[in-house]
């Protein structure tokens, strides 16, 4: 008869949802979950609980939310537990070397990059911007680097050419407890051995703030395309018409010669919104403005007209 793991699970947002139902569908023993605390969100600023947190008490699995997960009190609880493995899964902090080395087996973590490329907090909008073709999922042993830890499995995943990162964030979540599941089998079954990253092929994707949402013109339309797709829908792209700004969720490079200045809108058809770049053009497609309704660019010009010439800031 398959083993049972006794696995406590730590994960805190959407992306760790699926990876919790895998485990739950599966034959191992999730013992705890632990998520981040509740904190106000949107605009309201109400307490809300991660997403995390809401499946697995729907699940009926206890949840614990601790506000220093390096306090002597929050090793003494796992520690009762006794668990074979800790499965983390965008916690969302670092974890001290004596919880990593609590486990029997030890703890993994499902990182949303082909590692050691991507290491960091937002690996899904970098690949996006960076225009890559392919990324994936991989599980490792957690030490107490950044995404730093021996690596178990991986799979890899094409990024689409109309890919977000709402879109390829929702592929590579299951992706994610699939492999979860394949990771733990392999485990099982002493099949796998853990292989140490090249930390000179690593690459970093450092967090992103509002602020780095802001378009510059002076790129490509290829790459500005690929820069509104990652940034699509945090923390979202943005550009000026005056002082009012316009939120930008699609748009398409258009291969053209335009001698105006990056920035500038271009003579087009009515409904169209046509900006010069550095090299080509951008179609805007859909865009968000001061009502704040996201509408497709043919509503937008109805109540809100964006003349030839217009540069956008």
């Amino acid at each position: 008869m398959t083993k049972r793991f006794r696995i406590i699970f730590m994960g805190t947002p959407d992306f760790a949802v699926p990876p919790l139902k895998a485990l739950h569908k599966s034959s191992h023993d999730v013992v705890l979950v632990v998520t981040q605390p509740d904190r106000p969100k949107g605009r309201g600023r109400m307490v809300a609980s991660p997403s995390a947190k809401k499946v697995a008490e729907a699940l009926g699995y206890n949840v614990i939310q601790p506000l220093d997960i390096r306090s002597e009190a929050f090793e003494k609880q796992i520690t009762g537990i006794a668990p074979d493995l800790i499965a983390v899964v965008a916690y969302g902090k670092i974890l001290p070397k004596n919880i990593l080395n609590l486990p029997q087996i030890g703890t993994i973590n499902i990182h949303a990059s082909l590692l050691p490329k991507y290491r960091g907090p937002a690996p899904i909008q970098w690949a996006i911007i960076n225009g890559e073709k392919e990324t994936g999922v991989t599980t490792m042993f957690m030490d107490e680097g950044l995404d730093t830890g021996d690596i178990l499995l991986s799979s890899k995943v094409e990024i689409a050419p109309n890919d977000t990162s709402a879109t390829l964030h929702d592929r590579l979540s299951v992706l994610g407890g699939d492999l979860l599941m394949r990771t733990l089998a392999a485990l099982e079954a002493s099949e796998l051995k853990p292989i140490p990253q090249d930390h000179a092929r690593a690459t970093y994707s450092t967090l992103l703030k509002k602020k780095d949402g802001h378009i510059d013109w002076k790129k490509s339309a290829e790459i500005l395309d690929a820069f509104i797709r990652g940034m699509t829908p945090w923390p979202g792209a943005f550009t000026f018409f005056g002082a009012r700004r316009l939120n930008i969720f699609s748009a398409r490079a258009v291969s053209m010669d335009a001698d105006e200045k990056p920035g500038t809108v271009i003579k087009s058809f009515p409904d169209e919104l046509r900006v010069a770049t550095g090299k080509g053009a951008l179609s805007i497609t859909e865009i968000q403005g001061a009502s704040g309704k996201r509408l497709q660019i043919k509503e937008f010009l109805r109540g809100c007209k964006i003349t030839a010439g217009t540069v956008l800031i």
